[in-house]
């Protein structure tokens, strides 16, 4: 698997290859069976890495925390929720994702040693990223290759899913 400090690399030099794929999968593929295959290939590899190691997710994205978890997460770090969002958060709020930002990227709470400030009450969409085990693969593949520059497993999977189809640079779409 990448280093995570190769993976801009190869993903930028993939880029054109990647957007390729995600169009002959398009036309391809079957949704359920890729669905299956992302999920078994999210599971093997996520098994084996320590994201810690990594932390590219946190380093690159402002964090999102849901308005519902606010209360919650304050009372983690012992503030109050005013003090939390004057702290944490950016004012305007995310409608679209019923959420507020982290003011800052690298995201407020990762911490020097990788973990999350906020431990296991992190958001789940930190948990869940890079939402490879999840339905609807194929409504989502673009999203997904942005993901490829940030995620080594992202970027593993992606490769690995090629080989599974056969696919190559010169597989004609």
């Amino acid at each position: 698997m990448l280093r995570p400090g190769k993976l801009t690399f190869y993903a930028k030099k993939n880029e054109k290859e990647n957007y390729r794929f995600r169009t002959w999968l398009k036309i391809h593929a079957d949704p359920e069976e890729l669905d299956e295959k992302f999920f078994r290939l999210h599971h093997e590899l996520f098994a084996e890495y320590d994201c810690n190691r990594c932390k590219n997710c946190c380093k690159r994205y402002r964090g999102l925390i849901p308005v519902d978890e606010v209360g919650k997460d304050a009372a983690v770090l012992g503030l109050s929720e005013a003090e939390f969002r004057t702290r944490y958060l950016k004012e305007q709020f995310d409608a679209e994702e019923h959420a507020y930002q982290t003011k800052s990227v690298p995201c407020d709470f990762l911490q020097e040693d990788g973990n999350c400030l906020l431990g296991d009450h992190k958001p789940d969409s930190c948990k869940e990223y890079p939402y490879t085990d999840q339905p609807d693969r194929m409504g989502s593949l673009l999203s997904f290759l942005n993901f490829v520059s940030v995620c080594p497993v992202a970027y593993e999977i992606l490769e690995r899913l090629k080989k599974e189809y056969g696919f190559t640079s010169a597989t004609p779409v």
